[in-house]
């Protein structure tokens, strides 16, 4: 079942495809002058376009990793947040798209009603030094996390945004110890959790993610972005290896976790996961159709021109689902 988002009526500040969700706060174009009262750092990083609208370099890490700062500040109230030099920036309209999307998801279980407050546990694959999915998760809907990495550093970096924001009652960080592993020693026995979600590495080798690197910089440099505007993608070109890269590519990794998943079907409610390459759409189906799946979605999602999609799948019937969500 594939279902796509639906769009608001353009009007003069909002582009007329915008395609983010709408209760996405990014529709059209940033305020920069608002964005810099936030964040005061951002303004050393305004430039002019030919055009002689204002913008930042979309292509320097420093630059948007000031610009997320002040989105975050600005539309969330998350005060502190910091990751270091050579590490994944990520764009915060396309991040909180996911969620908004999960949250209908949860909803539609729900009678309707969206899913708020901590009582709804949220399991984030991958969770990275920028902890940027529980943050925003907890920001617009109240939402309790568990995030797994398997490095180390990522998780102490991570750490230091949780703290920083007093949320260390609502998100707990997890080290996964076995590499080979998603579910199995991060959820611990009894524990349910209502989604899992996962932004899963693109490529299957260093060399891989360097080329499309290079490609991002061709686009960026042809002045495919909107200058100023939340459909400019923010793009970086650091990342470590495990965000960037795993053996076998991002096909591979959905394949384990949809084998992985049936081990833990009873304590998941919805599995998810990001999908960056249509390609591999087909071969997901056939695997969740063997696995068991009992509902399988495909949910489109877009950041300017950039086209993605998440799936998710339960392995419970509609009504088991709704007794899930009931409090009790």
């Amino acid at each position: 079942m594939t279902s796509r988002m639906p769009r608001r009526r353009a009007d003069a500040s909002v582009p007329a495809a915008s395609p983010l969700h709408p209760r996405n706060h990014h529709h059209g174009r940033y305020d920069l002058a608002v964005l810099c009262q936030a964040n005061p750092a951002l303004r050393a990083h305004l430039l002019h376009t030919p055009g002689g609208a204002q913008s930042i370099d979309f292509s320097a890490p420093a630059a948007v990793r000031e610009l997320n700062r002040a989105l975050l500040r600005q539309y969330y109230g998350i005060a502190h947040w910091d990751i270091p030099d050579g590490y994944l920036c990520p764009p915060v309209p396309g991040r909180v798209d996911y969620l908004h999307g999960l949250a209908d998801l949860l909803a539609a279980d729900n009678g309707g009603v969206l899913p708020r407050g901590p009582q709804w546990r949220v399991l984030d694959i991958g969770v990275g030094a920028n902890v940027i999915y529980p943050l925003l998760g907890h920001a617009e809907y109240g939402w309790s996390f568990v995030g797994s990495d398997i490095a180390a550093a990522s998780l102490q970096h991570a750490r230091a945004n949780v703290q920083g924001n007093r949320l260390e009652a609502v998100i707990d960080l997890r080290l996964q110890a076995n590499r080979g592993q998603l579910f199995k020693g991060v959820i611990g026995a009894g524990e349910r959790f209502a989604l899992s979600l996962c932004n899963p590495p693109f490529h299957a080798s260093a060399e891989e993610a360097a080329r499309g690197s290079v490609r991002k910089l061709r686009n960026l440099a042809a002045g495919r972005p909107v200058p100023g505007s939340r459909q400019a993608p923010a793009l970086n070109f650091g990342g470590q290896a495990n965000e960037l890269w795993c053996t076998g590519g991002e096909a591979s990794f959905l394949r384990r976790m949809v084998n992985e998943s049936v081990d833990v079907a009873d304590q998941v409610l919805w599995f998810s996961s990001l999908v960056a390459k249509s390609e591999h759409l087909p071969g997901l189906h056939r695997q969740l159709g063997k696995a068991g799946a009992r509902e399988v979605r495909e949910v489109a999602m877009a950041q300017g021109s950039k086209r993605s999609r998440f799936v998710a799948w339960s392995f419970q019937p509609a009504a088991q689902r709704q007794r899930w969500l009931q409090p009790g």
